[in-house]
């Protein structure tokens, strides 16, 4: 039997993080990435094992979760949406009541945040936020991450996000602010970003000296940009908008004329997966300036950093 944790952290939000703990993160994320590029092992898991509940289709995700453990020494077990049927099949509070005298670690993709909480509500392991409706933070964990090894500081660099104000850019929002991010977000009127003044937000800009910046015009936002980030236009489970959001957002597509009107050298950033042609052309998600790939290869560090982070602070 796993033991019970008396004392929890969970990642549930990016607001669960300080900026001393994503510096934290940070740190086992760039030890790990070197020892994996030396063949050296970092078996600081062994023996111990990971839930995957998954309610939405995943690639980046499952795999770096999966693999992390792996590297770390540990092993995970996935569970599709069939076998597990949150709220359906078994109640979540009675899921997350088994999974902890199972496993040491849980990760949980939900359709729903409140579905999220309640399983880390009712279990005594830590739970992370592999997506929700609300937020995607180990996304912009190793969004930001990436940031920092491509410039060298993630803190002062103009990021500017293009599209809808879905999960990914609340949570760059958040944990942008943590660290001093510059970031402007520009989406279609009625399509910004809402977040809760809880998070702390004004108070980690106030402190990082980043700042936050929501407008309308692409032309205008990208123009000091040495980041330039987009993601799809319409998100698991917004299927039957798919073609009002094509309409909408047809003038937020990074292309060659939008990157033209940034700053040389400017990068482009994707989550994945893309709908090519819509939100981003093929030339640019192919270009030498993208640097999605980067983002995808770091989600397998910064993950094993955020798990290694959790097992020690829950004791």
């Amino acid at each position: 039997m796993s033991p019970i944790r008396k004392h929890k952290r969970d990642f549930r939000r990016s607001s669960d993080l300080s900026a001393d703990d994503v510096a934290a993160v940070f740190e086992l994320t760039a030890q790990f990435k070197s020892a994996l590029s030396r063949g050296e092992p970092t078996p600081v898991l062994k023996g111990k094992s990971l839930a995957m509940i998954f309610e939405k289709p995943s690639l980046r995700t499952r795999s770096t979760f999966d693999l992390g453990m792996v590297q770390l020494g540990g092993h995970a077990v996935y569970f599709s949406p069939q076998e597990i049927g949150l709220g359906q099949r078994e109640s979540v509070r009675d899921v997350g009541k088994n999974l902890e005298r199972w496993f040491d670690l849980g990760v949980a993709r939900t359709n729903r945040q409140s579905t999220l909480d309640e399983l880390a509500d009712n279990c005594a392991i830590p739970i992370v936020n592999a997506l929700s409706d609300e937020e995607h933070p180990c996304q912009a964990m190793a969004d930001i991450f990436t940031l920092q090894e491509q410039l060298g500081s993630a803190a002062g660099c103009r990021v500017t996000y293009i599209g809808d104000g879905n999960n990914i850019c609340r949570s760059l929002i958040v944990l942008g602010a943590k660290v001093g991010l510059r970031l402007t977000v520009c989406s279609p009127k009625g399509y910004e970003p809402e977040f809760a003044s809880s998070n702390g937000i004004e108070e980690d800009l106030k402190r990082s000296k980043g700042s936050l910046r929501i407008c309308n015009d692409p032309s205008e936002a990208v123009k000091d940009a040495q980041a330039i980030y987009t993601d799809v236009w319409t998100s698991m489970g917004q299927e039957d908008e798919a073609e009002l959001r094509r309409k909408v957002f047809r003038d937020y597509q990074v292309n060659a004329a939008l990157v033209a009107k940034a700053p040389q050298g400017v990068l482009v950033m994707h989550d994945l997966p893309a709908h090519r042609g819509e939100e981003i052309t093929d030339e640019i998600l192919d270009g030498e300036s993208c640097i999605a790939y980067d983002q995808a290869e770091n989600r397998l560090h910064v993950q094993k950093g955020i798990l290694a982070f959790l097992d020690k602070e829950s004791g």
